[in-house]
């Protein structure tokens, strides 16, 4: 079956062994609040000293085990593994779910983990579980700790008021269901920041420079927002940034079929045509996709859209209601 294979490691592993390690295990997409409380207490638990290992998987297992319900990705693995460094982890390790990974079973899989690691501390969430067919639980987990040298500990659960006033546990899976609502607001409240977008621009129907509004069109591998129109802050390659009106849909007005995603930027001049690297923050809902019954009518909204996303931008309470952490 063989044990685990070390992915690509964002800090080189073959460090000096400390004394202290505190390590985790999951997913981490979305790198949600929740995920940014587990990485805190492990950097908590393993001090100033100690080192905190974050071992993600990616893909996303199910893409192996039920490829028809393989959830779409929140976030690169270049950007979590960034913003994991950024919470306080040493090392953040892919750990890909090959076959013979996924049909380990828990104590295996705990096995390899301590032999490799040597973990003094194992940091997850209440609803953990690991091997093959999940079957390892919490209880295990900690049992096996007994004779292998680390001690369990459990972070619960971050709930997130929404603005709907529901209160709920932050998960990636909430995270989705908000995105495919439009629900964009939201979403940056269960992340503790704008959900973003990040691609590759590449060549569209060049309409938009025709009617006075040139889109950016970015080929990402990150889930979208629902279709509509939306306020997003643009960062491009060098660092500059422009405030946005980000439309993603089909461009019924166009009788358009594939969905897209175009920003236009608003006082961006000089760019490259295509083959650069865009990311999209994503701040504000502006309105639903809409068919207009002319091209002059639909410039005539393109405006009104382009306006009501800078105000959106420029409002300090856009910018509060979308970044919770910094509000609090």
């Amino acid at each position: 079956m063989g044990g685990i294979t070390a992915g690509t490691a964002i800090h080189p592993y073959h460090l000096p062994l400390m004394s202290r390690t505190a390590l985790s295990i999951g997913n981490f997409d979305g790198v949600h609040i929740g995920h940014a409380a587990l990485i805190r207490r492990a950097r908590d638990l393993a001090g100033a000293d100690g080192r905190v290992v974050v071992i993600s998987f990616d893909p996303h297992p199910a893409t192996i085990l039920r490829p028809e319900r393989t959830p779409p990705r929140l976030t690169t693995f270049a950007l979590r593994a960034e913003m994991l460094r950024a919470l306080g982890a040493d090392v953040v390790e892919k750990l890909e779910p090959t076959p013979g990974v996924l049909a380990m079973s828990a104590e295996e899989f705990v096995h390899d983990l301590v032999k490799r690691y040597a973990p003094t501390w194992i940091v997850e969430g209440p609803d953990f579980h690991f091997g093959k067919g999940r079957s390892g639980t919490l209880e295990l987990l900690r049992s096996l700790g007994t004779a292998s040298g680390y001690t369990l500990h459990i972070e619960p659960s971050v709930k997130i008021a929404l603005h709907d006033q529901l209160i709920a546990p932050a998960s990636s899976s909430l995270t989705r269901w908000l995105l495919a609502n439009g629900r964009v607001a939201d979403a940056a409240l269960v992340l503790g920041r704008p959900h973003r977008l990040e691609g590759v621009v590449v060549k569209g129907d060049q309409r938009g420079r025709t009617i006075g509004f040139p889109t950016a069109n970015l080929d990402s591998e990150v889930m979208p927002p629902s279709d509509g129109v939306y306020a997003a802050t643009a960062t491009l390659p060098d660092g500059r940034r422009f405030p946005a009106a980000l439309n993603i849909g089909t461009r019924p007005t166009f009788h358009g079929v594939d969905r897209r995603i175009e920003a236009h930027m608003l006082g961006a001049t000089e760019m490259p045509a295509y083959g650069w690297r865009l990311s999209l923050d994503i701040a504000a809902f502006v309105r639903d996709q809409v068919r207009f019954d002319s091209v002059q009518r639909l410039t005539e909204q393109l405006r009104r859209d382009c306006d009501r996303a800078a105000e959106m931008l420029a409002s300090p309470l856009t910018l509060c209601t979308t970044e919770p952490l910094a509000c609090r």
